[in-house]
């Protein structure tokens, strides 16, 4: 299931599934430490002796409220005669996940409701030697285990604490949980449990006719039980509401932090980039780490999680928020980079938010010869992406301590991780982690990776080593013409690979050729450009209602049907805009990019998230949702959009100047 509506902080992310179910818990790093483990916090409702939980029967809408990490969730219920606001929110500030819910009585009878919240918590991802236990002091409930304390609460009728409550066993020995215990509208009371345990609250409002109320319910997050008090005090002081507000507050001024030209766009596209830069923030742990997508769905696939930074990944993120003007996350991604990469100067698959080396398939050994196991790509985005920042900050004292250890360190690596005779890179993984070779995208990553390393090496005074990054880029450019251009197809191969001088060519055609003209190995007007994105668009493009640009061609990855070559990703389709982009020359050549935004948003969810992909006939999403690259994509592909017509609209004001002027001495 997606995770629809994030909210977080930097330190703490919740995200619920397309149910409004609570399924992801993170803290105190986003995408390490998942103490939900995927497991569901059911939500159900008790009226008038009716019980339902809010997964079954509810007419819902998932939503945020406009320009904040505040979500907006209506649930209707016909039979129990309720409607239910949510607004979901963790403060900006401290490690608390606030939810606010009015409740409307649609009766015109007096109703008696409870609203029940379960919380299945699997402390540190596993639920052995859990506690919850009943705290009367705060009149909460308190989750813990080591350094992670959890404490739950809430207030309604202006009264603080809950009203009714129930600790004990889950998973073991026939105990499905307390929140069975609800189903009755009445919780045991059971004060504490130790071992593999819940709990469930209940909430108590009485509503004459017609008539609403509302309640606040709250968990506290921290490292021992004083933390956690401290933080149940700060919201009985400032009050739930207050903490709502600052949020809201906080949250508008973030996202409207830089002024960029919202007149240049249509209303949808604009509301898809702010909720863009919104929901990639939620993905970003506030020690540096840009993570790829927190759906712990995706475990049933291959039993492992998208909760890391790849540095690719990462780099292309930074790129887009640098871009958008959010500077400060950037610097921390970076700062990231240059405490993990390896001391001879690549990064390896992928890290931990702790920075850690992450979980990987790729080997050390093959064929029976020890290798390095990277995709270079990732290396030398890394780095292009830094001189783009650096571009556009000119912020030279952050960039001086990464300048010898980061960036030289990864210039030197990728200059010598060379085929001697053909000057080409030696063979790394795909970016789609699937095969190894001479990849086209990997081969542009590093010729854009070592012009910017020469960039850098020239403003930092040191013209010979310039010379020498820049000498290697323009052997590697000289390359992809000789080897990488395949003159019979009229577009470049994929990947080439040599085995005893004899060159195996993998000719399948792959949307990740746009690295030839997006990292700069070549124009986007030059004919092998051309072609070769002509015929990325005749063969991928999914030729369904839903549409779409697939990956290449027979990707069996999540794919639904043999009838179509691939689902369509959002970031592939984006780089088809990306492409109509560079090569506009006027407006109307512009739309053809801006048709793919809007493609983009009229394929999103409700609530703005993108998937990794969607299926290709009925539009639900694949995979992880929302993935973090996508929304980064569609961030810098709107920014690049409104540089581009900037710059028409200037050249065709300058040239009727001219021809005014003209006019004028005829």
């Amino acid at each position: 299931m997606p995770r629809d509506i994030p909210v977080g902080n930097g330190n703490m992310l919740i995200a619920f599934d397309n149910n409004y179910i609570l399924r992801e818990f993170y803290f105190p790093r986003v995408g390490q430490e998942n103490h939900t483990k995927g497991e569901p916090f059911r939500f159900g409702v008790w009226v008038n002796g009716k019980f339902k939980w809010i997964s079954e029967g509810w007419e819902k809408s998932l939503d945020y409220l406009d320009d904040t990490l505040v979500t907006n969730v209506t649930l209707i219920n016909n039979e129990l005669k309720v409607k239910i606001t949510a607004h979901d929110l963790v403060d900006f500030h401290e490690n608390i996940y606030v939810k606010k819910l009015t409740v409307e009585n649609l009766s015109s009878e007096l109703q008696e409701v409870r609203l029940f919240l379960c919380h299945d918590f699997h402390i540190y991802g596993n639920d052995i030697g859990d506690t919850a236990a009943f705290r009367p002091e705060v009149n909460g409930l308190l989750h813990y285990k080591g350094e992670r304390y959890f404490l739950i609460n809430a207030c309604a009728n202006k009264k603080c604490g809950i009203d009714q409550f129930a600790t004990g066993h889950k998973e073991q020995q026939g105990a499905e949980g307390t929140w069975k215990d609800a189903e009755d509208g009445i919780l045991s009371g059971n004060p504490i449990t130790q071992g593999s345990v819940d709990s469930c609250i209940a909430i108590h409002l009485k509503l004459k006719a017609k008539a609403s109320d509302t309640c606040f319910y709250w968990v506290c997050a921290g490292r021992n039980w004083n933390e956690v008090k401290i933080l149940n005090s700060v919201i009985w002081e400032k009050t739930p509401e207050v903490i709502l507000k600052r949020t809201l507050d906080y949250w508008k001024l973030w996202v409207d932090k830089e002024e960029l030209n919202y007149g240049l766009l249509p209303e949808k596209i604009t509301w898809l980039y702010k909720r863009s830069l919104l929901i990639t923030r939620t993905q970003i742990d506030n020690g540096g780490a840009i993570i790829a997508g927190n759906d712990s769905d995706v475990v049933q696939f291959n039993r492992d999680t998208y909760s890391y930074m790849w540095p690719r990944d990462g780099a292309l993120v930074a790129y887009a928020l640098d871009l958008a003007g959010y500077s400060e996350i950037t610097r921390r991604f970076f700062n990231f980079c240059a405490q993990v990469i390896d001391k001879e100067g690549y990064f390896l698959h992928k890290y931990t938010p702790s920075g850690a080396v992450a979980s990987s398939w790729h080997p050390w050994l093959k064929d029976k010869k020890p290798q390095i196991p990277i995709q270079e790509d990732e290396t030398a985005l890394v780095i292009w992406a830094l001189w783009n920042h650096y571009n556009i900050f000119k912020d030279i004292e952050f960039i001086k301590p990464l300048y010898k250890h980061l960036i030289k360190n990864a210039a030197d690596f990728m200059l010598r991780y060379r085929d001697n005779k053909t000057k080409l890179p030696l063979p790394s993984y795909d970016l789609w982690e699937e095969r190894q070779g001479i990849l086209t995208f990997t081969v542009s990553a590093v010729y854009a990776g070592l012009m910017a390393a020469a960039s850098f090496a020239q403003a930092f005074g040191e013209t010979d080593v310039s010379k020498s990054y820049e000498r290697g880029a323009f052997e590697i450019r000289e390359a992809m013409d000789k080897y990488l251009y395949l003159e019979k197809e009229k577009r470049f191969a994929r990947m080439i690979n040599f085995n005893n001088d004899k060159i195996e060519i993998d000719a399948t055609i792959d949307a990740s050729l746009y690295g030839v003209f997006a990292f700069g190995a070549y124009s986007a007007d030059d004919k092998k450009v051309v072609s070769t994105m002509e015929q990325i668009y005749e063969k991928l493009w999914c030729n369904t209602e839903v549409g779409g640009l697939c990956r290449y061609e027979n990707d069996s990855y999540h794919r639904v049907s043999n009838d179509v070559t691939g689902n369509p990703w959002f970031i592939t389709t984006l780089w088809l805009a990306q492409y109509y982009i560079a090569r506009a020359r006027s407006r109307g050549e512009l739309d053809k990019s801006l048709s793919i935004m809007q493609w983009v948003k009229n394929h999103a969810l409700r609530s703005g998230c993108l998937a990794e992909q969607v299926n290709p006939y009925t539009n639900e999403p694949i995979s992880v949702s929302p993935l973090t690259w996508s929304h980064g994509t569609f961030i810098l592909t709107v920014q690049e959009y409104i540089n581009k017509l900037l710059e028409i609209e200037k050249c065709t004001a300058c040239t009727q100047s001219k021809y005014s002027k003209k006019r004028m001495k005829t």
